[in-house]
């Protein structure tokens, strides 16, 4: 599949101001690629997004670039530091929250950050500094001495986050921090992550097409391994699906209007009580003064305008976020 840089993401005029480039990075299992030869630069201060199927590449990315597998080929630099050449100080700099929760049940929120700041090295006095910043931020203040076993998914998982980054780490990655979660959950904790956006450069890997959408500077989408698509939510939505509709509800809709329709914009259809309308270009103005001119009574039209989802199926075939990971 053919590889879309968004026509508008001209990027950082020199490496100093990327966060995150591979090179060439690829992890291979035996004869299986699970990660084939990708290439991607994240600028300072970005929250970036990695989104694509079941066994796509996702996790073994973040893995390697936190250094916890060494790739088989091809490299990447966090901040300038090889990763495999200097793994040591990429661990320096970075911090993972990982899809399964790693706190401490029988311990507060408080005691949770205490023991991670401990084994970060950090002062006493620092940690507390650092514990009670990172409880506002994710707003656990009222629950800060209970036990974290007593905590909701999603509680858990801001608090995940906030051990994550109470070594102050410049480069986060957050891998499917919503995964399990339910609606109400997962948007509270989108409003947490929101609020890291410019301060901490982010790589999020996430199971919903809608988290990309509303979070993400920019959005890789990857299948078997591969980068297939790359770009902000909107340029991708404009550039590969590439369609805008229109829905248009009436009443006295004939069939040589829908037939006169189709000579401008083939993909006109019948729809409930009315007409659906897509073009890569639709010019509403003359479509409504069309319309207008043949009698027709428009009760009710809209612009609809592609989602990811719509981006996601025509890369790789998936129909619905429920079947990515």
């Amino acid at each position: 599949m053919k590889q879309n840089i968004g026509r508008n993401n001209k990027g950082p005029e020199n490496e100093n101001d990327y966060a995150v480039q591979t090179f060439g990075l690829t992890k291979k299992y035996g004869e299986r690629i699970a990660v084939n030869a990708v290439n991607l630069s994240i600028k300072k201060g970005e929250l970036f997004s990695l989104l694509g199927p079941n066994g796509a590449g996702k996790t073994t990315a973040i893995k390697m670039l936190s250094c916890l597998i060494k790739p088989t080929a091809g490299t990447a630099a966090i901040m300038g530091h090889d990763i495999k050449r200097n793994p040591a100080a990429v661990k320096q700099i970075i911090n993972v929250s990982p899809q399964e929760t790693a706190i401490a049940g029988h311990l507060s929120t408080w005691e949770n950050l205490l023991l991670m700041g401990g084994v970060y090295g950090l002062s006493k006095e620092e940690t507390k500094k650092r514990a009670q910043e990172l409880i506002e931020l994710v707003g656990l203040t009222g629950r800060a001495r209970e036990q974290v076993r007593k905590f909701s998914g999603g509680m858990q998982r801001r608090l995940s986050i906030a051990m994550a980054l109470i070594s102050d780490p410049q480069v986060l990655f957050l891998d499917e921090p919503t995964l399990g979660l339910d609606p109400q959950a997962r948007k509270a904790l989108w409003k947490q992550i929101e609020k890291l956006k410019g301060q901490k450069t982010i790589l999020l890997t996430t199971h919903y097409l809608e988290e990309a959408d509303a979070l993400a500077d920019r959005v890789a989408i990857i299948n078997e391994g591969k980068i297939v698509a790359l770009g902000t939510p909107s340029e991708l939505k404009k550039d590969i699906y590439g369609m805008q509709t229109m829905v248009i509800k009436a009443q006295n809709f004939t069939a040589e209007i829908i037939e006169d329709l189709k000579k401008a914009y083939p993909q006109t259809k019948k729809a409930e009580n009315g007409i659906e309308i897509r073009a890569k270009e639709l010019v509403f103005d003359d479509i409504v003064d069309y319309l207008r001119g043949q009698g027709v009574k428009i009760q009710w039209l809209s612009m609809k305008e592609p989602s990811l989802d719509d981006v996601f199926l025509s890369l790789t075939g998936k129909e619905t976020a429920d079947e990515v990971s």
